[in-house]
């Protein structure tokens, strides 16, 4: 019988390992940056066109390679980081698998030229999945400049699923924005299809936040700065007023090294106890400098999870220090009792002006009119309350038709309505129960009459399902009116965000919004969807732009249908809203003209039928 196992080729083997380093065009930019930083590069330029797909360059000053480490470079686990598995316990570096260059030359044409320093002449090598096509040595500057061109193009599949240019772009941005925080003393520039889109200078930590995210954060900004024995803490928090419920930046960095670490998340949380809303967040950027034995980066490719070895004591450190911070630094005015050229006021003792055995007698003019200066005209107050209640009174007795033996002859005749008498919750009053066909109950559902028991409707799916129709109608027709603001809002976005928001521009203004750009990262709202009231405009466009962001390209695919039901989900009917009679029947009428009414988009129960049976059962 013959032998089964077989050796992979590099060249398969350089495939599977891209899977895991290589998932996108940011994860490239992310693996060569990274390179050029542990390089001792201080200026770094990077080259997009089509997001990423068709090429990637990035260019350095760093220290360059010779022409064997250049060809070597590209050799499974071949690195010049680490020699033995000690070090990586000791880890001074962003990269140390020797992974990266060999999983993006087996799925892209790759070029690279180099040069050492110290060396007047360098090497020009082509590599196309994993080959390498030639080698030969060319004059170019000191350091690396990498070309990345058509990436997957060897991998049909994963090109396939690459999102939307857009998206794909926005993911760069992402990831460019923390290799640029975490490396402020490095210059960047980015361009995109010829187009600049970040200049960042050198500079310290807090004028790089200012660089990528804008000018207005400078007054939000709270220094920290802790050292321990454990660890050494330093960065910004943001002041409690600009907690924010959407587009919040959160960044933690470790020894260098971006991570995510929901733990100590919450331990930023904690610190902002009963001071921000429990549905905002605060923004952050935290510079953790530990000892590289205390952590473990080697746990994922990406090495954005990191294991610590002192989690606990440094939760609490991290508590304290933001506590601290927001205490030292607080904004909370405080009352500055100024007593120069101040007025002498006199005190009141109340041993010396009040006898203890009387009190001060009080009279009052009851005769006095404000609204006539007539003096004579006297009016006895008991007399004119007394006038005034018998009017009431026959008021009352003309306006009401009120029998009481009709409400207790009339009790048997409605004893069905008799099981919803309550007022609690948001339910509606008994008297608007009579000859009616529909009511609410606990201010959440709508319940009425049909043929096989009761119908239980949850009101705001229901409303939301209604909406979500109605825009996916008037999308698919153009026909969407939208509803002129008296004062556009304002809002900001970030790079990324900006990008997304101009790949859905035109879907947006098919639901209903007229938003124009101000310039830089600036927009303004300028419509609504008509019939959408009582909605933060502002937050409800943030979670659609996150919605597309984290969606993948299902939601590329059918942006339409996605907008559509966030935007209806966010100005459906809130829970707890009482309803009238008319806006109940209005809205099961609409309801049940769908062709799906039973559940929401997302698969939730809208409509429950409590059969006649169950009810007899129950009794």
């Amino acid at each position: 019988m013959s032998d089964v196992i077989k050796l992979l080729p590099d060249s398969v083997a350089n495939q599977i390992a891209a899977g895991e380093v290589i998932q996108r065009p940011a994860s490239v930019i992310k693996e060569l940056v990274e390179n050029s930083i542990d390089a001792h590069a201080d200026n770094i330029t990077i080259i997009l066109k089509d997001a990423g797909k068709t090429l990637i360059q990035v260019i350095d000053n760093g220290d360059g390679m010779s022409d064997t480490d250049a060809r070597l470079a590209f050799e499974r686990h071949s690195t010049s980081k680490i020699r033995e598995a000690a070090d990586l316990f000791s880890l001074h570096t962003m990269g140390f698998r020797g992974e990266a260059l060999a999983s993006i030359a087996a799925v892209s044409q790759l070029e690279l030229r180099t040069t050492k320093k110290g060396n007047e002449i360098g090497t020009h090598i082509c590599i196309s999945g994993s080959k390498c096509e030639s080698q030969e040595a060319d004059v170019c500057p000191v350091g690396c400049n990498f070309m990345v061109k058509n990436l997957f193009f060897n991998v049909p599949a994963r090109r396939k699923f690459l999102k939307a240019t857009k998206i794909e772009l926005s993911n760069i941005v992402r990831e460019f924005e923390r290799l640029a925080l975490v490396n402020p003393t490095v210059e960047f520039t980015m361009y995109h299809n010829d187009s600049m889109m970040y200049k960042l200078q050198s500079g310290n930590i807090k004028q790089r936040i200012l660089q990528l995210f804008g000018n207005k954060m400078e007054n939000q900004l709270i220094p920290i700065s802790l050292d321990t024995t454990l660890v050494r803490i330093e960065g910004f928090v943001s002041k409690p007023e600009d907690a924010r419920k959407r587009n919040f930046l959160q960044y933690f960095f470790v020894n260098g090294r971006y991570m995510r670490h929901p733990y100590f998340h919450k331990a930023i949380l904690s610190g902002y106890e009963q001071l921000i809303p429990e549905s905002t967040q605060p923004n952050y950027f935290l510079y953790f400098s530990v000892d590289p034995e205390t952590i473990d980066v080697n746990i994922h490719p990406t090495k954005t999870e990191i294991k610590f070895e002192n989690e606990l004591p440094i939760w609490q450190i991290l508590t304290a220090a933001v506590k601290e911070s927001l205490g030292r630094f607080s904004t909370v005015p405080s009352i500055d009792f100024d007593t120069d050229d101040a007025p002498d006021i006199p005190i009141f003792h109340v041993e010396k002006n009040v006898s203890q055995h009387s009190s001060p007698k009080i009279e009052v003019d009851t005769s006095y009119n404000p609204f006539n200066n007539s003096s004579s005209q006297k009016v006895d107050p008991v007399v004119d309350w007394e006038k005034l209640y018998q009017r009431f009174e026959a008021s009352k007795e003309t306006s009401y038709d009120y029998d009481e033996a009709s409400s207790d002859t009339d009790f048997d005749n409605n004893s069905n309505n008799s099981l919803f008498e309550t007022k609690s919750d948001g339910a509606m009053p008994v008297g608007n129960v009579d000859n009616t066909d529909c009511m609410q109950i606990c201010g959440k559902y709508i319940v009425s009459q049909v043929k096989s028991g009761l119908m239980i409707v949850d009101q705001h799916r229901a409303h939301s399902r209604v909406l979500m129709e109605r825009f996916l109608k008037q999308m698919s027709c153009r026909s969407s009116i939208s509803q002129r603001v008296m004062f556009p809002e304002t809002f900001q976005l970030s790079v990324s965000q900006q990008i997304l928001l101009e790949n859905i521009q035109d879907e947006l203004e098919d639901v209903g919004f007229s938003l124009s750009n101000l310039g830089g990262n600036d927009w303004a709202i300028n419509g609504v969807p008509a019939g959408v009231e009582g909605v933060d405009m502002k937050d409800l466009l943030l979670q659609v732009i996150d919605a597309v962001s984290n969606g993948g390209k299902a939601i590329a695919n059918r942006i339409q249908e996605h907008i559509a039901s966030v935007v209806a989900e966010k100005a459906a009917i809130p829970y707890g809203r009482t309803l009238t009679h008319q806006e109940m029947e209005t809205l099961l009428s609409e309801l049940l003209q769908l062709e799906t009414p039973n559940y929401t988009h997302d698969g939730k129960t809208i409509i429950n039928v409590l059969t006649t049976d169950s009810i007899n059962k129950m009794f």
